[in-house]
């Protein structure tokens, strides 16, 4: 018995996959995800391979469009065209991608940005971050695995780059069942690249470095933080590769201390402050950031410019209450750090917190370290990490720059 209604299109090979009736209400909202408890998963739906392309038809038996499905995945479907008769290939690939570039060429005059942001640039579940002629992919999402060579080909045909690599090692993809490796595909990356941005030089390790190797995301809001701490000394924790500090440093600070826990990203955030010029001007503290805050505030150090910039304190729902705990905590150890007069800036990757949760968080703590602050700056991600309209998670950066008296 065919699945679809005789007057419906004739669609692209590939597995048929129903929606449950009365089901699909994000879906239908707006939202490129169908989840497994919305879909009819028969023993025959159970079979198919995660990351096929299949076509998903309502309860009417209308198709809904073309989606990269996972049975073994909460979002189990994500839509890749609402076209039900697009074939998903080389050419289709090499569409998105092109209209992707297209942005990124009218943000920048140069190639260092994220090249696609997943849903928000119609290509779900993929991270592709540019370093000039390198690029480093996080494939999230099956289908991604399934689609390799074609993705390959697509991306020779719109940037060419002489290095490519394949980063596999998010939460992700364990959503996903997917095996957590990285590997060099195209070229080599067995030295660090050079990242110029906002005047500052970063050195990022695109194979073993944390995600791509750089947080191009925080791009603008190193720029705003770095222009205000001229001749001023600054604190940067969690500072990965030197973000926040060498951009200050690059503006004219007089000194920066960069805290983190990754020697390797430290020895990186080095290189950077001596390619500029300024390794008389950087100090690193290797170790956990709050034995490494309590260990300045009992030397009695203190800073003209203090940014708590964390990893995701809070990656899901269920960690949400230990981890709006945990950036209370590193905020009210960061403020205790600051000079009078003092910028101090609160940043959160958490997608689950709230850009109001963490304004709380920071009114709280300046209130009860009887600090009077103003709001300067609530930021986020930069414009090449385009947010989805119906997504909130492609919203999930989140900073706040307060001048304090």
């Amino acid at each position: 018995m065919n699945d679809l209604d005789s007057n419906a299109p004739a669609l692209p090979g590939g597995p048929i996959v129903k929606l449950k009736p009365k089901m699909g209400g994000r879906f239908f909202a707006g939202a490129p995800w169908i989840y497994a408890n919305e879909i009819a998963l028969d023993r025959r739906t159970r079979g198919v391979e995660p990351g096929s392309i299949v076509t998903i038809i309502d309860s009417a038996r209308q198709p809904l469009g073309r989606f990269a499905f996972n049975p073994d995945s909460t979002i189990a479907a994500r839509l890749l065209d609402r076209d039900p008769q697009a074939e998903i290939d080389v050419a289709w690939l090499t569409d998105r991608l092109r209209r992707a570039l297209e942005l990124r060429e009218r943000l920048f005059d140069a190639p260092v940005y994220r090249l696609c942001h997943a849903e928000s640039d119609g290509l779900p579940g993929l991270i592709i971050d540019r370093y000039g002629d390198s690029v480093v992919v996080q494939p999230n999402a099956a289908w991604l695995e399934r689609l390799r060579t074609a993705l390959l080909a697509a991306l020779e045909a719109v940037v060419g780059p002489k290095t490519v690599v394949w980063s596999g090692m998010s939460r992700a993809r364990a959503m996903e069942r997917l095996p957590q490796q990285t590997r060099v595909l195209v070229g080599a990356a067995e030295r660090p690249v050079e990242v110029a941005l906002n005047g500052a030089k970063y050195f990022a390790d695109l194979a073993g470095g944390q995600k791509t190797g750089f947080f191009l995301d925080q791009r603008e809001t190193h720029r705003f933080v770095g222009g205000l701490s001229k001749g001023g000394d600054v604190l940067d924790v969690f500072c990965h590769v030197g973000g926040f500090g060498l951009a200050a440093l690059a503006a004219g600070a007089a000194r920066a201390v960069g805290v983190d826990a990754s020697a390797p990203a430290l020895e990186l955030a080095r290189q950077g402050a001596e390619a500029m010029g300024a390794a008389d001007r950087y100090e690193t503290e290797q170790g956990d950031a709050f034995d490494m805050m309590r260990r300045l505030k009992d030397a009695g150090r203190s800073f003209d410019t203090v940014v708590i910039d964390p990893p995701a304190f809070a990656p899901n729902r269920q960690a949400l209450d230990a981890g709006l705990r945990a950036y209370e905590k590193a905020a009210r150890m960061g403020v205790a750090l600051t000079r009078p007069g003092a910028v101090f800036s609160l940043c959160s990757c958490s997608h689950p917190v709230s850009q109001s949760a963490l304004e709380d968080i920071a009114a709280r703590v300046l209130h009860k370290a009887g600090r009077r602050a103003r709001l300067l700056r609530v930021g986020g991600a930069g414009p090449d990490h385009p947010s989805h309209p119906a997504l909130l998670e492609t919203r999930y950066l989140k900073t706040l720059v307060y001048l304090l008296d």
